[in-house]
């Protein structure tokens, strides 16, 4: 039965939504309930045949031959109706918010909504109704987008800034569980959204009939739950440690409302912070003089987290590799210190913590990176290319497709993942294991003779979501093309059944880091020397279902040399000694590393 059904009224009866020039409207095309119509002489004779009965033998007909399921098909609807609004209402946007206590809550819009259909004329309520639904519905989706947001960046969807990130979604998709996987789950995405609009705006119609057809005892309803609400919310009611009486749903279109204007306002802010820059006047050659004739690396790991040396379940492992890697180190001459960092980002998003700890400035969203990457702002990378003292190259096997952004960075050369010599296979969302892209770096650039001293940036992107299937450390003489991992990765994990399982996850995940890490640390130790310094530093935590859903973004940061004199330089710093930072090491903001670290090296 539709939603929009309305019985007929009984020729005596008196509908408040007849009086005025309503009365013209045309009548439902159902016929009414058997149970509301007067009887005619045709419902009178039982013994009347069907074939006399042709408007009967249709859809229509079984109503006045099965009365009583029509009128429980009827109250059912209108049931479901009222559950379906309920829901889009009380429902938080969050799934660790979404417990059974959180529906024992009676919004307070509900009230009101049943007031504005009550008051409205009969065309203008029917229309109210279907906008009004729509608005519940479409805002239900904003709901469900939240909810994901929150389990992989632990923040609502941005309605200004976070349309272009539904394209990475996709990608994932397709890089997880193929091309298929993708566009199936795009179909559905669009088949659900249409149907939570189309649904929501007939339950929204269903029920504003329901109280035109009933119209004193809604308006009395109305009165008394409003009398309920107000009592209940002045008194604080709680029912099982829940407020009885909420304006949530109120709330949370306050709350985007405001998000949508700190979004629209935020571009004139971060204007006026991008031409602020301590170093734009000095000279280029007294800009990083502690560095000259050294070979500076500054070393992305993907999602490497505090999550991953702090969490109980990961840190023995992680303990482990860390100490092996110091271990490696240290024999090869090298020492190292380490601290904390606070990422403006979590889950995902690793472009605005790049950007943001090369650049000096707080990288939040898509607009600040798109407004930084079009501007003249220096970054960390292109003082290094100013000074003309160093080749700076880029090694981004995670780059796929035209990066315009790379010439901003102050990058010389470039090698993304069709530039490695790479012949292998991807490992999900990685084209290129960390090992290879590390060893590539060596045999294009780092490796070469009677060279100039390199400053590079090393994106190590094995570590990404989803850690499924991951590569594993090999003899570094066996890498060759690359063909040698589609061996490899026939051994690993599947995703989608990785992704079946939390403890699962984790685990994969803290492989994955254990991998960047061991490569990073066995590249230093067979290739390092006494000019290689090295900065390598997580991007940010991962998604909320391995941090447990913590709000926490502080992620790891190592300086590595050879030379003494390099870290006695940041010897002040009170930062860990070892690749493992402390508890209690210090935690640096991200965007004020750049200032830092180019003073620390510019005495």
């Amino acid at each position: 039965m539709s939603l929009f059904t309305r019985s007929r009224p009984l020729p005596d009866q008196k509908d408040a939504e007849e009086t005025g020039p309503a009365a013209t409207e045309p009548a439902s095309l159902e016929p009414p309930d058997s149970a509301e119509a007067p009887e005619s002489p045709e419902t009178a004779d039982s013994t009347e045949q069907p074939s006399q009965l042709p408007l009967r033998a249709g859809w229509f007909g079984w109503r006045r031959r099965y009365p009583g399921a029509a009128r429980a098909v009827g109250v059912g609807t209108s049931v479901l109706a009222g559950v379906l609004l309920f829901v889009a209402l009380i429902v938080p946007d969050r799934l660790d918010r979404m417990t059974f206590q959180s529906f024992l809550r009676f919004p307070v819009e509900l009230i009101i909504l049943a007031v504005v259909l009550l008051v409205l004329p009969s065309r203008a309520r029917r229309i109210a109704a279907v906008v009004l639904g729509a608005f519940v519905g479409l805002s239900a989706v904003l709901k469900c987008m939240d909810m994901g947001f929150y389990q992989t960046l632990a923040r609502p969807f941005d309605l200004v800034f976070d349309w272009v990130l539904l394209s990475d979604a996709a990608d994932w998709m397709k890089d997880s569980f193929g091309r298929s996987g993708e566009v199936l789950a795009i179909i559905g995405v669009i088949v659900l959204l249409i149907a939570v609009l189309v649904l929501s705006a007939l339950a929204m119609v269903r029920l504003s009939n329901v109280l035109a057809r009933h119209r004193p005892m809604a308006v009395r309803t109305t009165l008394v739950l409003g009398v309920v609400w107000i009592t209940c919310f002045t008194l604080s009611v709680q029912v099982g440690g829940v407020t009885l009486a909420t304006k949530g749903y109120s709330t949370f279109l306050a709350n985007r409302v405001q998000y949508v204007r700190d979004g629209l306002g935020d571009a004139d802010v971060f204007k006026k912070q991008l031409t602020v820059d301590a170093f734009a006047k000095t000279p280029s050659n007294q800009l990083l003089t502690g560095l000259r004739g050294k070979d500076v690396l500054f070393t992305f790991i993907e999602s490497y987290g505090r999550v991953a040396i702090d969490d109980p379940t990961m840190a023995p492992e992680m303990d482990a590799t860390l100490t092996a890697g110091d271990a490696r180190l240290k024999s090869a001459g090298f020492a190292s210190r380490s601290a904390w960092l606070r990422s403006p980002v979590t889950g995902a998003g690793s472009w605005l913590a790049h950007s943001t700890f090369l650049s000096g400035l707080w990288i939040k969203n898509q607009q600040r990176y798109r407004t930084v990457t079009t501007s003249t702002r220096a970054t960390l990378t292109s003082y290094f290319q100013k000074t003309g003292a160093w080749r700076t190259v880029g090694i981004v096997p995670g780059v796929r497709k035209s990066w315009p952004e790379g010439k901003y960075f102050g990058l010389d050369n470039i090698y993304d993942s069709t530039h490695l010599g790479y012949n292998g296979p991807y490992f999900s969302w990685t084209p290129v294991p960390d090992q290879f892209s590390l060893q590539s770096f060596e045999d294009l650039e780092y490796g070469k003779k009677n060279r100039d001293p390199i400053m590079a940036e090393i994106i190590l992107a094995s570590s990404h979501n989803p850690w499924s299937p991951i590569a594993h450390t090999i003899p570094w003489n066996d890498l060759g093309d690359g063909t040698i991992f589609n061996k490899i990765k026939k051994e690993g994990t599947n995703p989608t059944e990785v992704w079946k399982s939390a403890k699962r996850v984790r685990t994969e995940y803290r492989k994955a880091i254990q991998y960047s890490v061991d490569s990073l640390t066995q590249w230093m130790q067979r290739y390092g020397n006494k000019n290689t310094v090295l900065v390598f530093l997580g991007d940010h935590q991962p998604v909320p279902t391995v941090t447990g859903g913590t709000s926490d973004k502080d992620v790891p940061i190592t300086i590595v040399a050879h030379d003494p004199k390099v870290l006695d330089r940041i010897a002040n710093w009170g930062w860990t000694d070892g690749i493992k930072p402390a508890d209690n090491a210090p935690v640096l903001s991200m965007d004020k590393f750049r200032d830092r670290f180019m003073t620390a090296f510019a005495k």
